[in-house]
């Protein structure tokens, strides 16, 4: 099935899918996600089954907003001071499920991930959906099961092939990188996964550091220790040494490619530059990714960004991507 482009029409005709229990690909400012009504045991299964995703890995549900929020989950004084803040947004809020919502999103926890995105079409897509009964709208990333997060509709495609849904195609994603997860559940916040909204301004409206996990935080989308990996095995190295590993493969015949800032001072392999602010690299992350991989290179070499502040999301997923791609030799 190839894209469609993301017209009113196609909005509709999307909506109509999910009311009927089927699945849609729909972008949003962080990626494509693989949406189906959250409220059906059915069509969530079916997520699962398409992804090949662990069953007790729990989905987050897409909603227009706080009003919505409130019909699936105890609402937190703290949760409506972030939806203020935040919502739309790249913020992803764990809370308390309320005992009648349906659970078929949780990963068979108590909990929920609520999210209200920030894309025009996804917005226009949870409304339509609303406006034929919709509660909510439960999507992961639409890609199988631990490879890279799809920020354009070809990389839906790419990944799902025949199996794929309708897919809206509704541009590159402006963002790039999954959301940030706090955990609201429990107490004090504590910050699951790093995301598209930097974690200090989530501490500036809470006036208090987020905690991080403990072994008794909720499961969340996308924090395994193997996730978003490529097929082409990865090594993150510091800058100085790209240069020298580069060297050490040629002479072994490993044809190389560097995504980094500089140049690495030999010729040998190919080279991606990389961006210097860490918006443009987080938005260029999975595409990139995903371009080097069908390079035909047999080893990927990336420059290790800062783990600080705004690059912490970004050096978040290259760690999960490296340990999720083919072991080194």
């Amino acid at each position: 099935m190839n894209p469609r482009p993301a017209d009113a029409a196609a909005i509709e005709a999307a909506a109509a899918e999910l009311a009927a229990g089927r699945l849609v690909a729909f972008p949003t400012e962080t990626v494509y996600g693989l949406g189906a009504d959250a409220a059906s045991a059915e069509a969530v299964g079916a997520i699962y089954r398409l992804k090949g995703r662990p069953p007790d890995h729990p989905l987050i549900v897409h909603v227009t907003g706080a009003d919505q929020a409130r019909r699936w989950a105890h609402w937190r004084d703290a949760a409506q001071r972030l939806a203020d803040a935040f919502w739309p947004g790249p913020l992803t809020l764990i809370l308390e499920r309320l005992p009648g919502a349906p659970a078929w999103a949780c990963g068979g926890q108590p909990s929920i991930g609520l999210r209200s995105p920030a894309h025009p079409v996804a917005r226009a897509l949870l409304q339509a959906f609303e406006r034929l009964g919709g509660m909510g709208v439960a999507a992961p990333s639409a890609n199988r099961f631990g490879r890279v997060s799809p920020t354009r509709a070809a990389h839906v495609i790419d990944d799902l092939g025949a199996d794929a849904p309708l897919v809206l195609d509704g541009g590159a994603c402006e963002v790039g990188l999954e959301s940030t997860i706090v955990d609201l559940s429990r107490g004090r916040p504590v910050l699951l996964r790093p995301g598209g909204l930097p974690a200090a301004r989530i501490e500036a409206v809470l006036g208090q550091p987020l905690a991080s996990p403990d072994a008794a935080a909720p499961r969340a989308s996308g924090t395994l220790a193997a996730h978003y990996a490529p097929r082409t095995p990865l090594e993150l190295l510091d800058a100085g040494a790209i240069g020298q590993r580069v060297r050490v493969l040629a002479a072994r015949g490993v044809k190389t490619v560097a995504w980094s800032r500089q140049r690495p001072d030999r010729g040998e392999g190919g080279w991606e530059p990389a961006a210097a602010e860490p918006e443009a690299y987080a938005r260029a992350l999975y595409d990139t990714l995903r371009r080097l991989d069908r390079a035909g290179f047999d080893r990927i070499l990336i420059e290790r960004p800062p783990e600080t502040g705004e690059w912490a999301a970004a050096a978040d997923r290259l760690h999960r991507a490296a340990v999720g791609a083919p072991a080194l030799d």
